[in-house]
């Protein structure tokens, strides 16, 4: 899925200690224009890539927020 690849890189962007969502890492009007699908299954794949791969050392998940979506903090 390119729209996780594009939200991996954009963590390079993000300073150390500071918080953050999956829809975060996107322009407002791109994240936007996802289908609802497409949000939900980015979320969980996101998650899987901390939980599991490369980015585990790089981001520690946090607690969901008030909306129910899934937060992190960059390391």
């Amino acid at each position: 899925m390119e729209c996780l690849k594009l939200a991996i890189q954009e963590v390079q962007n993000l300073d150390p200690g500071e918080k953050f969502l999956v829809k975060d890492l996107f322009k407002g009007y791109e994240w936007n224009r996802l289908a609802i699908g497409d949000r939900r299954l980015l979320g969980s794949l996101f998650l899987h890539e901390v939980k599991n791969r490369d980015l585990k050392d790089k981001i520690k998940i946090e607690v969901k927020s008030s909306a129910n979506q899934q937060q992190y903090i960059k390391i």
